[in-house]
Parts: structure tokens; sequence; C-alpha cells
């Protein structure tokens, strides 16, 4: 049973992860080639395969855990039937008792016999076996790596040690490595064969007492080492996933031109760029790498700009990398940081556009996917874009701070200005939400109600204390649209996620052709 376990069920774990990893790093380099090379005519390919496998990428890092939780049980699983199997190696060297575990262990050391047994001798002991054989070194090694990879992944360290957790997770180099050659060793064997012609188990195990007897016509059975076959599972992901590195890489190395800085409240930086060649749609994302403070670490960030400008991202200052990148760029004396950008790639804000009412929900510095999906619709209705479907927008914007409304406090004001002008000022309903403050500036607020514009940010629609009665704001949308599907998009907190998502589920219909309520959740 022991040996059942360990070549079936880790074979079945890496037949998923190995069908699963090639999905999905075929297609990140799929479209990685298709931005990098610009050959549109593509782009039909990626519409029909968006349209059908679409939501199910936007789960990866769900997958990707997912995977991640089975190695781990599968791992524990094998573990322990080698320790079995050892147990009873060590038992079976160590017995006297003729028996046939006994015997199979005492098999002649010559030409043409191999040993079953890795435990040679009745002085071996179990520890040995294991860090003197190649299985059982390179088991240490990849379990060591695996628990370094797990325990430096937990939200925590990831959110307060971040470098902790990307450097110590590119161990998985080693784990793959050392994982290929895990099987080399061959410490689990069969019998040959020919062997098994000469001396089938069901023939002859009962006569292990006459294998030495020239007239039986059973012999002492042979045995080999398995092949190793862990190499098979991960050979083509890794090819996959180099090409996908070595194209990244020669993206990143693309000349970068900053064109602007400009430094918020809250310590949020704005860097606007331009890079030759660079296309984009709403709502992604990219990678940036500044060299000057570690040429390793790149982080994702939402681009905030739309697909008819030039491209620029919001940095908050939440880490040590971000805190480092802000400092440097407010050094004003100093020569302006190279910086290196991989992308864009794609997120589920892409999909706004698809639906005839959208809901837009972030919370904090999540704002910067849809800035850019607000900064594409002034463009579209600067150059009367009549292909849009959206009919109507919902934008929440939750901040704890007063001063990150200013932000994108211009591109609201603009948006509020261009509504009125062109006779939409239904199109886009949006409210700012502050849910921090003190009862003195509260009071001053309230005594300013009836003013036109806002105290705090200057515009038309006036700020809510609190948070948002999710219950009221769907209840009230789904009578606006009884018959339309609504597209909910999120960039901010799980807790925030759970409570919208509990609000789609609650106020969609049970008749398929009235309101629908579709959720989606920015993921890096």
């Amino acid at each position: 049973m022991g040996n059942w376990v360990v070549n079936h069920w880790f074979s079945v774990l890496f037949l998923v992860a190995w069908l699963g990893l090639n999905v999905f790093l075929f297609v990140h380099a799929f479209l990685s080639f298709e931005k990098a090379t610009k050959y549109y005519y593509t782009r039909q390919i990626l519409g029909f395969y968006r349209s059908t496998l679409r939501k199910q990428l936007d789960h990866n890092l769900a997958f990707h855990k997912l995977v991640g939780y089975m190695i781990c049980l599968h791992t524990a699983i094998h573990i322990i039937a080698h320790l079995f199997n050892l147990e009873r190696y060590s038992r079976s060297r160590q017995a006297t008792d003729g028996s046939l575990a006994s015997i199979l262990s005492n098999l002649p050391h010559q030409e043409n016999y191999s040993w079953l047994n890795p435990i040679q001798s009745p002085n071996t002991t179990v520890v040995y076996v294991t860090f003197t054989s190649i299985a059982g070194l390179t088991g240490v090694i990849i379990t060591v790596a695996l628990v370094l990879m797990v325990t430096s992944a937990m939200e925590f360290i990831r959110r307060s040690y971040f470098e902790v957790f990307w450097y110590t997770h590119h161990i998985f180099i080693i784990y793959f490595i050392g994982l290929g050659i895990h099987g080399l060793g061959g410490i689990v064997w069969g019998q040959t064969e020919e062997s098994m012609a000469e001396n089938h188990p069901h023939k002859c195990a009962e006569f292990f007492d006459k294998w030495d007897d020239p007239a039986s016509y059973c012999k002492p059975p042979q045995f080999e080492g398995l092949p190793a076959e862990s190499w098979k599972w991960i050979l083509a992901p890794g090819i996959l996933y180099i090409f996908e590195r070595i194209l990244r890489f020669y993206r990143s190395q693309q000349k970068v031109v900053i064109t602007k800085v400009v430094m918020h409240p809250s310590k949020v930086l704005e860097l606007q760029m331009h890079k030759h060649g660079f296309s984009m749609e709403v709502g992604q994302y990219i990678f940036v790498n500044c060299p000057s403070i570690s040429s390793l670490e790149r982080h994702p960030f939402t681009l905030t700009s739309a697909p008819e400008e030039d491209f620029s991202i919001h940095i908050r200052a939440v880490g040590d990398w971000t805190e480092n990148l802000i400092r440097t760029f407010e050094q004003q004396y100093s020569p302006v940081p190279r910086i290196q950008v991989d992308g864009p790639f794609g997120t589920v804000s892409e999909d706004v556009f698809q639906y005839e009412v959208a809901v837009l929900v972030g919370a904090g510095i999540g704002v910067t996917p849809f800035a850019s999906i607000l900064k594409s619709i002034w463009y579209k209705f600067q150059h009367t874009d009549h292909n849009l479907k959206t009919q109507k927008i919902y934008f929440y914007w939750i901040c704890r701070e007063m001063g990150a409304f200013a932000w994108f406090n211009d591109l609201l004001a603009s948006l509020e200005q261009e509504m009125e002008e062109l006779g939409k000022v239904g199109f886009l309903n949006y409210r700012l939400f502050l849910t921090g403050w003190d009862s003195n500036f509260a009071g001053h607020a309230a005594l300013n109600f009836d003013k036109a514009n806002d105290i705090l940010t200057g515009l038309k629609q006036k700020t809510f204390f609190g948070r948002p009665m999710w219950d009221n704001e769907f209840s009230t949308i789904a009578t606006a649209h009884p018959k339309l599907a609504v597209g909910v998009f999120l960039c901010g907190p799980q807790t925030l996620a759970k409570s919208l998502s509990k609000c789609c589920h609650q106020y969609s219909s049970l008749d398929p052709r009235k309101v629908q309520f579709y959720f989606n959740k920015e993921n890096f």
C-alpha cells in the first residue's frame, strides 16, 4: 500500500498541477506575446478565448493557492508512506525468522541481483539512508523549501514583510530542480519484466523457501529501481515559464521616459510615463522595477491612465520599497531614477464596458483601476464614441483620509462638466465616502451642507460620512434597472468583497430575463 501511495498519489497531484500550469502559463505568455509584437489580428482569437475562459483565469491566484495546498497535503502523504516503507525495510533487514521479507532483504548482491532493500545492513539507520541517498537528500531539501515557501506566504508576512515573501517564494526554483532529480535514486523498486516471467508473485511467492532449489521452476526474483517520472510533469510548464520570463525581461529592458512626477496628499506618488510601443486597456496593471532600490523586486501597480494617453500609475507608501521609491523621487536635486516596466497585464476591469450598467467600488488607493475607466469615458465622450455599450455607471469611492480625494479631484470635476455640457448628467452617479474624520470637521460640513459645492472636495457631489449601506444601494440599482445585467467591480479588501458578493447574489433575480448582478474583484 505504501508503494502505491508513493507511485500514484503524487502522480495524480502533478497531473492536476501540470494541466493547470500549462493552461495558465501558456495564456499568460500568449497574451504577453500579443502585446509585445502588436499583431492585431490575434485579437479575434483572444476575444474568443476571453469570452470562454476569462472568468476562470481571474481566479488564477485562488488556483495557485489551491495547488499549493494540494502539494502540501500530498507531500505529507508521500513522506508518511516513505517512512512506513523505511520502517518495514528496517524490520525486514533485522529479521532472522526466514520470512519472505527477510529473504528478499538478503538476496545476494551479485551482478545479476540488485538490492531490493535500501537498508543494506542491520546497523544502517533510516536517518543514514535519508541523508546519503539521492531520493532522501533531495526529499529533505525540497520539503524544507516547501515549508519556507508556505510559511512565508501567509498574509501577515506578505503584508508586513513583503521582501521576505518575495525572496523566499523564489526558492521554488530549488524546489522544482530537486523534484526533477528526486526519483533518480530509484528508492522505489519493482520486479523486472524478465523476472516476472520466471518468478511471478502469484505463482512463486508461497514457495520462496525453494527459490535456491535447482529443481524448482521458481527462480530468485530480480528487482530494479523504477524510472524517474517527476521531470515529465514539470518539463512543459518549466519551458513555458522560462520562455515567459525571457519575454518579460526583454520588455522590461525597453526604455521608459518619465514625463511628469506629481506628489499627492497622503504620501501618494504619481508617475506619468511614455514607452515606445506601449498599448493598454482600461484597468490593466504593470510590474515596476527600480534598479537603484532593488534589482530583483518587481511590484504590480494598476494603470490610472486611459488608453488614449501616455500611461501613469499612482503609488502609495505602504512598505519599505514604496517608501524608498517615493523618497527617491522627492529628492529634487538627484537624477531621476531609472524605471523598468513590464506589462501591461489584464484584469477583470477590462470587462467593464461589456455591461450596460457598471458599479465601481474602490477603497482607498483601490480607486486606481476605476480612474483609468473614468478617464477613458471622458475621452469617449470627447470623441463621440457610438460603440459605447454602457448606459450608466455607479462609482463609489471609500477613503479613510480626507486628503485622498485630491488624487483624482480634477478628473471628477472634468467629468461633471463634460456630462453637463453633453446633457448626460445621469450617466455617472458617483459617491464619495469618508470613514475617518473628527467631530469638529463633521459639524463644519453639516453647517455648510446647503452650499453648491462640497467643502471637502469642491465638487457638486457632497461627501458622505461613514460607509455605504449596500443593501439600500443594491436595492435602488435593481429597481432602476429591472431587466439589465449589472457588472459590479471591486478593488478593495476581502471583507468588502464578501459583502458585495453577498449583495450580488441576494439582489439578482431568479428570472434570468430580469436584473442580474455579476461580481468581479481585482486580484494581483
